[in-house]
């Protein structure tokens, strides 16, 4: 079976939610919300690629999803639902605009030309700060896109973004965040 649209995906490690941190060796559950979207699983292995595709993600590659494309909700009578996005026996279609970055086996996230992935810098360590709440608007490229290697922009390079942009990810355990490319808007000189 093949979406005509879609890449069909099951959540990592068949875990709809990642309610989980180890901490000292122990596993800690950091909530029981299936509410909150930082809570459900972003990590999505894929099992058939849409009809007619001919891009670089294959079958067994590891897709970063939309928060939204494993989680529960509730309808108005209070009913536990699937989302929009669910097929049947724990497989779901992700469709082109669910999906960041892919991996393929043994290799780095490749980041797709609409969105890069940003390490936040320490608010203490730059000047532009949005003021009365004190969030930076600068980050480091984790992870780039050939759109902004064009642009000179590569991993490791200090960036500025718009605010409101970014969308906080939890990838191999490190917190990044997903700004789509054209709201990167300036490229620092550290020097």
């Amino acid at each position: 079976m093949r979406s005509l649209h879609g890449f069909i995906v099951e959540p990592l490690n068949n875990q709809r939610y990642s309610h989980t941190k180890e901490l000292s060796g122990q596993k800690v559950i950091k909530s029981v919300s299936k509410e909150d979207a930082r809570n459900s699983n972003r990590e999505g292995v894929v099992i058939e690629t849409p009809v007619g595709y001919n891009g670089p993600v294959e079958k067994g590659d590891t897709l970063i999803v939309h928060h939204n494309v494993f989680k529960f909700y509730n309808d108005i009578q209070g009913r536990e639902k699937n989302g929009r996005s669910f097929l049947k026996d724990n497989k779901f279609i992700v469709e082109d605009d669910q999906w960041f970055m892919y991996k393929k086996t043994g290799a780095d996230w490749c980041a797709r030309e609409n969105c890069c992935f940003i390490e936040p810098v320490s608010v203490n360590d730059f000047w532009m700060i949005v003021p009365g709440i004190g969030f930076h608007l600068v980050g480091k490229v984790a992870y780039a896109n050939t759109r902004l290697q064009e642009m000179g922009i590569c991993k490791g390079d200090l960036v500025g973004f718009l605010p409101e942009s970014e969308y906080e990810f939890d990838v191999d355990g490190k917190v990044l965040y997903r700004v789509f490319t054209n709201h990167i808007c300036i490229k620092i000189d550290e020097n």
